[in-house]
């Protein structure tokens, strides 16, 4: 069933504005307006209860499936972290050596590099309890470090293979994936330099509650002693490290052999990863009791579980506008424009507003694209690595309540949801735009 496009840009528009309204403005629970408006828009764009059910069900689950393990993982890693004061230590280590006038700068530079090789939003949760820590040592700095950790790593998400997305999208457009792994890690660096901006920015020019503040179990005593930095380091390098090895090996897997291709792929799966992540943790506790462990284990799961809520149903509101089929409703029209590159970047912005994945939306978006590229005057291997890259920029714009990464940032770095709108959410508008105005440079010097 292919809808009235007018019907479809209305359902969009108002779905959006209506979860901005009721979540910030009203404080209604996100969980259920979220769940609402997902039911609302399927019926009113007429499919079936049944169908409407049944997608946001498969969404739900869906989304659990990709990342409610990680999720819970993550935090357990988390909160041993903080509880043997590992985190505080790489905090007072990094601060000694940045100063605390550039924390900001540091945190930019570590999501960037530990980005380059692992999603986002496992970049994240591993490493929200350094965030933290460094937020303890630096005071009224929570927005400006949440915002570059991120920013940095949200940008080289969208335009840096192997990351799934990007990585797909070169495949079906038959470009170089070494050239696009070179000019995405460039083109990376502008957005990310001013996401540091921006985060110094709306440090400055918003209120908020900051969490480190007001929770009082943050509270360390001065003759407590810190683990090593090294020993501390282990279990957030780990897993990054297993999760990098899988990703950059497996592009040329047919120089191993199954042996060792099994054991990579078994022990770089991010869960896997993060068990070792933990594994290496025990050896920060001074002596590890039962009672102990026990009762970090079930905080993690307390902890873990309103998130998992809030970004499944994230998923699953994703799932119920992929029903209205966007390609087929907005695809042909956008296309016969006629406008060169902004088609793909412009296509990929709909794609990714509209339903949340920026994997989805730049995969989308180069299958429409894709045959529409001579008209377009694309012809050449340079234009059609150029078109890729627009398609990446296009896939940040922009993150908000149906993107799960949105709701890591916002649940994970403590931010409310009218914060993180105003604050994330714009800055995935500039990231956009930045890089798209790259790609752009590119295209006019370059041909």
């Amino acid at each position: 069933m292919i809808l009235n496009p007018w019907l479809v840009a209305g359902l969009l528009l108002v779905s959006i504005c209506t979860i901005v309204l009721l979540s910030s403005r009203y404080k209604w629970n996100t969980f259920f307006v979220l769940l609402m408006v997902a039911m609302l828009v399927g019926l009113f764009a007429g499919f079936s209860g049944e169908d409407v059910i049944g997608h946001i069900k498969a969404g739900f689950g869906h989304t659990l499936e990709k990342i409610g393990l990680l999720i819970i993982l993550g935090t357990t890693l988390g909160i041993i972290l903080d509880k043997t004061h590992a985190t505080l230590s790489l905090a007072n280590y990094i601060l000694q050596k940045t100063g605390e006038q550039n924390a900001g700068l540091a945190m930019t530079l570590i999501g960037f590099v530990i980005g380059l090789p692992i999603f986002c939003d496992s970049g994240f949760i591993v490493l929200s309890g350094l965030l933290f820590s460094i937020s303890k040592q630096v005071q009224k700095s929570h927005i400006l470090l949440t915002i570059c950790l991120a920013g940095a790593l949200y940008a080289v998400h969208c335009l840096v293979p192997p990351h799934p997305g990007i990585t797909a999208a070169a495949g079906q457009m038959g470009v170089d994936l070494g050239t696009t792994m070179l000019l995405g890690t460039l083109l990376a660096i502008p957005s990310t330099v001013g996401t540091y901006f921006w985060a110094k920015y709306a440090n400055t020019h918003f209120s908020y509650n900051d969490p480190i503040v007001t929770d009082s179990t943050n509270f360390v005593p001065s003759k407590t002693i810190l683990p090593h930095p090294l020993n501390a380091f282990l279990p957030i390098i780990v897993p990054i490290i297993l999760i990098a090895l899988k990703s950059l090996l497996l592009l040329n897997p047919v120089v191993l052999s199954p042996q060792i291709l099994h054991w990579t792929n078994f022990l770089g799966e991010p869960v896997v990863a993060l068990c070792v992540g933990i594994v290496f943790s025990m050896s920060l506790f001074p002596k590890i009791e039962k009672v102990v462990l026990n009762k970090i284990l079930e905080e993690s799961i307390e902890k873990a579980g309103p998130i998992l809520a809030i970004i499944a149903i994230g998923g699953a509101f994703g799932e119920v506008i992929k029903m209205l089929d966007l390609g087929k409703v907005f695809g042909q029209g956008v296309a016969e424009l006629g406008m060169g590159l902004f088609i793909p970047f412009v296509l990929t912005v709909i794609f990714k507003t509209a339903q949340g994945s920026s994997t989805v939306a730049i995969i989308s978006a180069t299958s429409i694209c894709l045959p529409l590229l001579p008209s377009l005057g694309l012809t050449s291997d340079w234009d059609k690595q150029l078109a890729l890259l627009a398609m990446g920029a296009g896939s940040m714009m922009i993150s908000h309540a149906n993107d799960a990464y949105f709701w890591v940032v916002s649940r994970f770095g403590k931010l409310e949801t009218s914060l993180a709108l105003r604050t994330y959410s714009v800055m995935s508008c500039w990231m956009s735009l930045i890089t798209f105005a790259g790609v752009y440079i590119l295209y006019c010097f370059f041909r």
